[in-house]
């Protein structure tokens, strides 16, 4: 009765102000009316031929080199500025773009994950009574929807649970989430709606339970970033704009205008970062679209002029599936200090984040151990408490740098909207700064609309509302169907080449391998647990990657989900790579460590390693130790004070157990933290103490040892596969 009054209460208080909100939503709409109609028939309107492949790298080398004066050359492949490329291409620009890293390598594949308008956002528009911020959000909400309709092969929409531990808030957040759905207007996804404490508790059951009072659920749009801005890239290319990555720009070229006596930038100079070599590429008017590394390029134009970004770091970590719905998230609304948190399912596993700091801008963001655990000590106020939240299940964490448009004397990034701004310096250097990844292709089209404007280019409106992106065109539902039946594929991993490639998924199963069994009949997979197989490696050297990081963290998101999985995939990833790209066996090897360099600091696998080499970290009952001490002795017969793959081979093959010594390799050093061939003592009780701390969870060294303690009584199978263990 109180949960339906504090309802009732709620439609009440909010009645008036949503009124007002919907006035100010229609207006809008009024508005823009008639640009909705110009819209809707843009996509239909492009003119420019679509080819069937993309290019090869070499090829578009070559036609940066060869083609001429470009139109438009953008600078920078992340989201925003393949959206330009795209935008102007479509338009019939002749187009150029150049990265120096690989698509999306910078912020792009190190967001949320989540398509949506912003409702804190929303939040301090009604608080503030601030229209700007208001009509960021209204327009991020309708490229949330344009984004779910051109590529829903990779994106989707996802209910987030926002749960309410006082009563008075149930108004207060009911209130803000209808407001959400009215700015949406027609292009809602689904209607919010509100849950007591028991149905909240049976679609999320790690929820803690005391003080719930009942949950609010609200839809925004899920994508899988580093894919989504390789479609923009690749869809780019394929309407005939020459796309570079690892193309790096030097200086900026510039002439003097003789008309008026000014100068003006008139192109780049640029290197090739794989064969080293320079060249110059021309161009009408160059786009500055380096999210945070804007204020460098702008550099480059005029020393002189002031910073108009303020970077902000953001850290996630991934965590086990298990933490949370398959298919429900959850939104901690006001952490401790003041941040929002989401807790979200995402290929299969679970990803939370972010935090919100001041940074330096760097090509090599690192996560933090002080924001890792920050992460996890919000996570572990909303989950029962019969949920022990462990520092050992953090499969991945990174950092990525956000590009905010503020005061250069602002220091609260907190503070600062996510709203983009368009400048053109004097020499006609035309940057697109701030904004956020929903709104990508708006953020394009005002950019290449100045562009125009700025250097007089002929061409029409932007075209990019409603175009489908690479793997769009036929993709369907069902489409994983026909892979299982035409090619006799896993249905997993089926169900991942459709929600990765789209319609492409059917070019990818023809290369696939023959795995020799009865079942899967092709695809071989590159880690047990994951369905990635070898034929994306083969089918990712098409788009474009040049590195094994590429591979292991945008062509694929291994990297991003386990860390030690990528790892354990990199060796086979580098062969076929090489094979493909004709590494030396030099090249194979600089690949292969510059993979694991990625992985240990990008990607939080070197906090492992800091979890267990402090011995003061040891923290063991003394019956403990003893117990450990002896199951250690059982391998370490000489009493040598350490054991090798030779001793754990002797106890194996005493019980009739044998494990490739490959494995038994990759097995003891997850734990060598000196890397001397050999696991010491201390070694292994810092392990075993941080096991039982929840540091380091599904340690292999761990089970295997203790299996055969038991086997040599049970005779019972020894596990070896990589568990889902963590960080």
């Amino acid at each position: 009765m109180a949960f339906q009054k504090a309802v009732k209460g709620t439609a009440l208080i909010g009645g008036g102000a949503i009124a007002t909100v919907f006035g100010l939503s229609q207006f809008s709409q009024y508005r823009n009316k008639h640009g909705t109609f110009v819209r809707v028939q843009a996509a239909e309107a492009v003119t420019v031929p679509i080819k069937n492949h993309f290019p090869t790298r070499e090829q578009q080398i070559l036609a940066l080199q060869t083609a001429g004066e470009f139109d438009v050359l953008v600078i920078g492949g992340g989201a925003t500025g393949c959206g330009c490329a795209l935008d102007a291409v479509t338009r019939g620009l002749k187009t150029a773009l150049l990265e120096r890293d690989d698509f999306s390598s910078g912020t792009s594949s190190r967001s949320t994950k989540l398509i949506h308008g912003g409702v804190r956002y929303l939040q301090k528009a009604i608080m503030k009574l601030d229209f700007e911020q208001y009509k960021m959000v209204k327009e991020a909400l309708e490229e949330r929807a344009n984004l779910l309709e051109i590529a829903p092969h990779l994106s989707a929409p996802l209910p987030i649970m926002l749960p309410v531990y006082k009563w008075w808030q149930l108004p207060y957040y009911w209130f803000g989430i209808k407001l959400y759905d009215l700015v949406a207007g027609s292009q809602c996804l689904k209607s919010s709606y509100v849950l007591s404490k028991s149905r909240a508790l049976e679609l999320f059951p790690m929820l803690r339970k005391d003080e719930l009072v009942g949950a609010i659920v609200y839809y925004d749009g899920q994508h899988n970033d580093a894919r989504m801005n390789l479609a923009i890239a690749l869809t780019a290319a394929r309407y005939g704009a020459a796309t570079a990555n690892y193309a790096e720009v030097l200086r900026l070229l510039k002439t003097t205008d003789p008309a008026g006596g000014k100068e003006r930038v008139c192109g780049v100079r640029c290197r090739d970062v794989l064969t080293g070599q320079e060249f110059d590429v021309k161009a009408k008017c160059v786009i500055n679209a380096t999210g945070p590394f804007t204020d460098s390029v702008r550099k480059m134009d005029d020393q002189e002029v002031p910073n108009i970004c303020q970077p902000s770091a953001g850290v996630h970590i991934v965590m086990p599936g298990y933490y949370s719905p398959g298919n429900m998230g959850l939104l901690d609304p006001a952490t401790s200090d003041g941040r929002v948190i989401f807790f979200l399912p995402w290929e299969k596993m679970t990803i939370a984040g972010t935090t919100d700091s001041p940074t330096d801008v760097t090509s090599h963001p690192i996560p933090t151990e002080e924001d890792i655990n920050f992460i996890l000590n919000e996570v572990r106020n909303y989950l029962s408490a019969d949920v022990e939240v462990r520092r050992g299940d953090v499969l991945a964490a990174w950092s990525g740098i956000r590009p905010l448009v503020t005061d250069p004397n602002s220091k609260d990034t907190q503070s600062i909207s996510r709203n983009h701004v368009v400048t053109i310096s004097d020499s006609g250097l035309v940057t697109i700064a701030g904004g956020k990844w929903t709104t990508y292709r708006a953020m394009a089209q005002d950019t290449i609309d100045a562009a125009i404007q700025a250097h007089s280019l002929k061409a029409g409106s932007s075209k990019t509302v409603g175009l489908q992106l690479q793997g769009a065109e036929d993709w369907s539902p069902t489409l994983y169907i026909r892979l299982v039946q035409d090619y006799g594929l896993e249905s997993e991993v089926a169900q991942h080449l459709a929600s990765t490639y789209g319609d492409k998924a059917f070019e990818v199963a023809k290369i696939a391998q023959v795995t020799g069994k009865r079942w899967p009949i092709v695809g071989k997979r590159l880690v047990s647990e994951f369905p990635y197989i070898e034929a994306e490696v083969v089918y990712g050297v098409k788009e474009y990657a040049r590195t094994a990081v590429d591979m292991i963290s945008r062509r694929t998101r291994l990297a991003f989900l386990n860390v030690q999985a990528a790892e354990e995939a990199l060796p086979r990833i580098v062969e076929i790579m090489g094979k493909e790209l004709n590494w030396s066996e030099q090249k194979k090897k600089e690949e292969l460590e510059a993979a694991k360099k990625f992985l240990y600091y990008e990607m939080g696998y070197k906090v492992k390693s800091d979890q267990l080499a402090d011995s003061s970290e040891i923290s063991l009952v003394p019956s403990d130790i003893e117990r450990y001490k002896k199951r250690f002795h059982m391998f370490d017969k000489d009493k040598k004070g350490f054991i090798t793959i030779l001793d754990v081979q002797r106890v194996l093959e005493s019980i009739s157990v044998q494990i490739a010594e490959n494995t038994l390799h990759d097995i003891l050093n997850e734990v060598d933290l000196n890397k001397n061939g050999q696991v010491e003592l201390n070694e292994f009780l810092q392990l075993m103490s941080a096991i039982q701390k929840g540091h380091v969870s599904g340690s292999r060294l761990a089970v295997l040892m203790k299996t055969a303690e038991e086997n040599l009584r049970q005779r019972v199978v020894i596990p070896v596969d990589r568990s889902g263990g963590g960080l």
